[in-house]
């Protein structure tokens, strides 16, 4: 028991230090260089074929390159930057009631019966009888009332990069963002799975056409920090039975 006190004091003590950096300063931004990201916008990909760029400028007045003024400017290749819209404005309300009753009743009672009803009253005590012999009663009522009610609401635009494009066509975007104000650094995480074709003229596309898609929405620092319960005490929560 010792011993396994002794690791959890450990490892809270390693877990405290890792918050002791930014104590008495502000916190510091996640690395732009490293990640998925970066290694998809740093990676040249694959030049397109002479001959099919050749074809397409022959068949049109106007050149095909994405460069050009009616060219198609929506990404669609690794390395690429789109805007992702977050427009969540969901409610949703549960309400459910059961009511249930039930009552039952059983007698029986043998007030004639070849003469030994009468034999047995003379020998039960005095005010009992043997004609109602048993009787019985229940009821049971049951009612349960429940309701779920939640409202979310998030308005936010975020910039995302195609990171790997799929065999089938379908385009793995990921995106970061940080905004740091005073002590406290504010954090939005976006990824998943979109095809080309969902992209709208102006290089957007929003979050309902976002296949596995995972958003985050969140932030470090003081403030933060004292909103979190302490190790000791998180460690209590899952350690206690009771």
């Amino acid at each position: 028991m010792r011993s396994v006190l002794i690791l959890a004091v450990s490892l809270a003590s390693l877990g405290a230090c890792g918050r002791l950096d930014h104590v008495g300063k502000r916190p510091d931004f996640s690395p732009s260089d490293a990640g998925r990201e970066h290694l998809a916008m740093s990676v040249q990909g694959l030049p397109q074929s002479l001959e099919k760029q050749r074809a397409v400028d022959q068949a049109s007045l106007w050149s095909g390159s994405r460069n050009s003024l009616l060219g198609d400017r929506r990404a669609g290749e690794r390395g690429d930057i789109l805007t992702v819209v977050i427009e969540i404005d969901e409610k949703a309300e549960i309400s459910n009631s059961t009511s249930r009753s039930r009552s039952a009743g059983e007698s029986l009672a043998m007030p004639q019966l070849l003469g030994i009803p009468q034999r047995l009253d003379t020998r039960l005590p005095e005010g009992a009888t043997s004609a109602d012999a048993v009787s019985v009663t229940s009821s049971s009522d049951a009612e349960g009332d429940g309701s779920v009610r939640r409202k979310e609401k998030l308005t936010l635009k975020i910039a995302a990069t195609i990171t790997d494009v799929l065999p089938n066509g379908v385009l793995r975007i990921e995106g970061s963002q940080e905004v740091r104000v005073n002590y406290e650094l504010r954090e939005l995480l976006v990824s998943g799975y979109v095809r080309p074709t969902d992209i709208s003229r102006s290089n957007q596309i929003t979050y309902d056409k976002i296949a596995s898609a995972r958003i985050s929405y969140g932030g470090r620092g003081q403030i933060m920090d004292v909103q979190q319960p302490r190790y000791g005490q998180q460690i209590a929560d899952i350690i206690l039975p009771f």
